[in-house]
């Protein structure tokens, strides 16, 4: 034996060799930045490879060089449309949102101005990477585009646009945009004309299919935990025999000619909130000024250091302030919302904006403002590359506008900033003959902005080399087991504070902590209202050791970010750090929890921005739908925690809020008594940790000991009732139907998956399958099933819900009634079964190689008193599943639909009583 070992060990080192120079003919590496290496197969397809072994799951992104820049007459909205349609099936994959569900994946699709791409999220394994690169090939040139799925989702993306009807920032936004342009299609939402959706002809699609989804129109990037070889041999089998079409794609920009003057557009809709936005013109993202202008928005609209902030909001001309700058391929634009409440002036709002960027000029911005903002988005663009999953699609921004590497190019732009240079693209950009907010203003001696498409992107970037990358990190085995053993668990001997950490070796030294402690008990925050809340809300907006901008500042500068939320006897702390940083992280927070400074004018913002969301809520028909649900089914006496308030009270509430209150709140409950957990995972030192939090909070305590306020299952009161809301292009109905049980109980598992086959997967439940695939009425339908983890409560629910075009009201509540009677009396089938088994076990792998998602697991395990062989034995359970088991738990639980609290609102329209009826009358 040995010897013919011998002789065959030569023979398959030919074989292997042979092969690699086979491989590396068909694949040529071409750049490599930062970790990502590029690779081009023959047929012109690009390949982004990104390998991260801290991550448990790999992200498939396929990213087509078309979007709504590329449409023409006739086809506006076509390339979002055929981002639907290519979900419809090939046929060797014909049903993919089952695929998509059957391997727990988390998949999308977007469509933007210059790109298209679609991603899968999903476990990492050598099956799952087969499985979803064959995918994108296959739908790559096999995508059915058929008449049949046409029919019924041309409907389904009319409600899309619909729903975005509803919105009237997002229609001032769409209008404001169309009269910025004459030509260009930046203009034009990427949603499309509504008419144009209706009825673009099936081979008119089919066309503009073939024309732009071919391999040298795309960008193929994987991430995550994948070994690079192998990859890349399965990405040359699937992708390399793909050839493209015979004529060549010839992208010939449209010429934007300059503003002449200051545009204005006004909507007149149904509402309450009153908005004024500005838009002004400015360069590409390829282009240096690109950089400059995202460093001057930072400048003007940062919260709460912005200069329109401070004028706008501190000011108290208005509530709310946002901006966005798209990246794209040709001259793109900045954006400014304004939101203005009823009771304050519109045309002082504007009067302010405008003055103050029309001031820019005799007042520039500063190095110090300058580096503030570059500290901002620095610490956004770190955040992002220490997030490979994200990473992928991420990427697809700056594939769109000409190449991926030029996301590392802007970001050096900004950390090589100048206030020189941002004030130059200020002078140059900001001016009113470059803005679209008003009217035509005549003018003798016009000044127009004439800004050049960029050229010799290829040259920019072909010689690029980018940083030291972040590393590779460690591979972290998500498995139940291997969880438990890696975890450091317990309580802090000088406090009660609970522990669970996990220290692994991430991607970027990363690391994710949070930190909750609880107090009082239900008879302590009686007739408290919101004040909770807002003690939470106002802990990172100043301090007696560091103003807001002071903290904004330091954490910016440490690419650091902490978040605080709290309710009724619980605060939480969230982190997201590095190692380097973790402990400077920790002392802000403290500083925060431990010494806030309860500004009032900090507060009346608070309240402003809140009071301005409930009065935009007033008439959109989900907030309303909500509310009404929630009172229907109202169990508390006013003044209880959980008693559901009513919009006149949340008001009554919100205005009554005081420094002094907050400042009694925070003096009464924050601190530590007999509940805490602590969940720190990733490059952490696990007793550096405990040293700190027995330092520091030893003598942190509050005297309220904490008890849970009970919130046990009680019966709802069955309904259908409709909420008209005037001028709303998109409807809601909202099911509830509360049932006692707790994930402690043995029908838990069979549960989880009754409620994966009726309202969950992706685009392939029972609900979803039959308002959407089936008869295209809706957008967004569902539902869920969630069991109450408090076995003392045992307040469960299951919920259903659609968005849909009001005149198809009548066919939602049929699909609804008709689809849980069929749940009920049919139950469920094997292959269903089997589907929704496999999506949930991967799934859950997917959440736990999350270490957001796996710290919230840990806290629930230290506060219920639990490990992971709880879960563990969840999933022995849902494996063990049978048919039967599922639709006993179905029959158990699920009801009629009559007995369900339903509440529909939209612009309804009322039936007219025809002759007949009137006769029975």
């Amino acid at each position: 034996m040995k010897k013919i070992n011998q002789k065959i060990k030569p023979l398959m080192f030919f074989v292997l060799f042979v092969a690699s120079l086979f491989l590396e003919a068909q694949i040529k590496k071409t750049a490599s930045v930062e970790g990502i290496t590029e690779y081009m197969l023959e047929n012109g397809m690009k390949v982004l490879l990104f390998p991260d072994n801290s991550s448990q799951t790999i992200t498939v992104n396929i990213t087509y060089l078309v979007g709504s820049r590329h449409e023409g007459y006739g086809e506006k909205g076509m390339a979002h449309l055929l981002e639907h349609m290519v979900f419809k099936g090939t046929p060797n994959h014909p049903d993919i949102p089952k695929e998509l569900t059957a391997r727990g994946a988390r998949p999308n699709g977007t469509t933007w101005y210059d790109r298209t791409n679609y991603f899968e999220t999903f476990n990492a394994n050598d099956e799952n990477l087969d499985w979803a690169l064959d995918l994108e090939a296959d739908r790559m040139v096999n995508s059915f585009i058929a008449k049949k799925d046409l029919d019924s989702e041309f409907s389904v993306v009319r409600n899309e646009f619909e729903s975005g009807e509803n919105s009237p920032s997002r229609v001032l936004m769409q209008k404001v945009i169309s009269g910025a342009y004459l030509w260009h299609n930046y203009g034009q939402s990427t949603i499309g004309n509504r008419s144009d959706i209706e009825r673009v002809p099936i081979d008119n699609l089919k066309a503009f299919y073939k024309k732009y989804y071919r391999p040298d129109n795309a960008v193929l990037m994987v991430t995550g935990k994948f070994e690079n070889d192998k990859t890349l041999a399965l990405i040359e089998k699937k992708f390399s025999g793909i050839k493209n079409p015979d004529i060549p794609l010839l992208d010939v920009p449209t010429i934007e000619p300059a503003q002449d003057g200051e545009n204005r557009v006004t909507v007149s809709r149904v509402g309450d909130l009153q908005i004024v936005s500005a838009l002004y013109h400015i360069a590409a993202g390829s282009h240096e000024d690109y950089a400059a202008m995202a460093v001057a928005e930072d400048i003007l609209t940062d919260q709460p250091s912005g200069r329109l902030y401070k004028a706008l909001i501190d000011g108290k001309k208005a509530s709310s302030i946002w901006s966005f700058s798209p990246f794209t391929k040709e001259p793109s634009f900045l954006y400014i919302n304004v939101d203005v409440p009823s009771d304050k002036s519109l045309t002082e709002a504007e009067t302010t904006l405008t003055s103050l960027l029309d001031g820019l000029k005799d007042n520039p911005v500063t190095e110090e403002e300058v580096n503030r903002a570059k500290a901002n988005l620095l610490k956004q663009y770190d955040q992002i590359s220490r997030n490979s999953a994200y990473l992928g699609t991420y990427m697809s921004e700056f594939i769109g506008a000409g190449d991926w590497r030029l996301s590392f190019i802007q970001r050096d732009r900004v950390e090589n900033m100048t206030a020189e240079k941002v004030n130059a693209a200020i002078q140059r950009y900001l001016i009113s003959t470059n803005r679209t907010i008003g009217n035509f203003v005549p003018t003798k001696q016009p000044v127009r902005v004439e800004i050049e498409h960029t050229e010799g992107i290829e040259t920019l970037v072909a010689s690029y080399k980018g940083k030291e990358g972040l590393g590779e990190g460690e591979a972290f085995d998500v498995s139940y087991d291997n969880i438990q053993n890696r975890l450091d668990s317990g309580t802090l001997p000088k406090t009660p504070i609970e522990y669970g950490f996990i220290k692994k070796d991430n991607r970027g030294k990363t690391v994710t902590l949070s930190f909750t402690f609880r107090t009082g008990n239900v008879n302590d925050f009686m007739n408290k209202g919101k004040i909770a809340s807002y003690t939470s809300r106002m802990l990172n907006k100043g301090t007696k050791n560091n103003s807001r901008q002071d903290i904004e500042d330091k954490l910016s500068a440490i690419k650091s970010s902490v978040y605080f939320s709290g309710s009724n006897g619980r605060v939480t702390a969230n982190i997201n750090t590095t190692e380097e940083h973790l402990m400077e992280t920790l002392a802000l927070m403290t500083d925060m929890l431990k010494n806030p400074k309860f500004n009032t004018d900090e507060l009346e913002k608070l309240k402003t921005q809140e009071l301005a969301g409930i009065e935009q809520n007033k008439t959109e028909p989900q907030f309303l739908a909500s509310k009404k649900l929630s009172l229907l089914n109202q169990k508390y006496k006013k003044g209880h925690p959980l008693y559901a308030t009513t919009i006149e009270e949340d008001i009554e509430e919100i205005k009554a809020i005081s420094v002094e209150a907050l400042q009694d709140y925070y003096n009464t409950f924050y601190g530590l008594s007999n509940s805490a957990t602590l969940v720190a995972i990733g490059n952490v030192n696990e007793q550096t940790l405990k040293d700190y939090f027995e330092t520091e909070y030893a003598n942190f305590k509050s005297k309220k000991a904490y008890a849970p306020i009970a919130d046990k299952f009680s019966q709802n009161t069955a309904a259908n009732e409709n909420i008209k809301t005037p001028d709303k292009k998109n409807a809601i109905s909202i099911g509830v139907l509360p049932f006692e049980s707790s994930q402690a109980e043995e029908d838990y598992a069979a549960l989880q998956i009754a409620g994966e086959i009726f309202g969950g997967g992706v685009l392939n439940s029972r609900i979803t399958t039959r308002l959407r695939q089936q008869d295209g009425v809706s957008y967004g339908a569902g539902g869920r099933v969630s069991v109450d983890a408090n076995t003392n409560d045992k307040n469960s629910s299951m919920l259903v819900y659609a968005i849909y075009a009001p005149e198809n009201a009548a066919k939602v509540q049929t699909g609804f009634k008709e689809e849980i009677e069929r749940f009920i009396k049919d139950g469920i089938t094997e292959e269903e079964l089997k589907v929704a088994v496999t999506s949930w076990v991967q799934g859950e792998n997917v959440s736990r190689a999350k270490d957001n998602e796996l710290s919230s697991m840990i806290n629930n395990n230290l506060y219920y008193d639990r490990d992971m062989t709880f879960y563990k034995d969840i999933e022995d359970k849902i494996t063990s599943l049978t048919v039967a088991d599922v639709n006993k738990v179905i029959k158990k639980y699920f009801k009629t639909f009559d007995k369900w609290t339903v509440v529909n609102a939209g612009d309804f329209v009322e039936h007219p009583i025809t002759n007949e009826e009137k006769k029975v009358d």
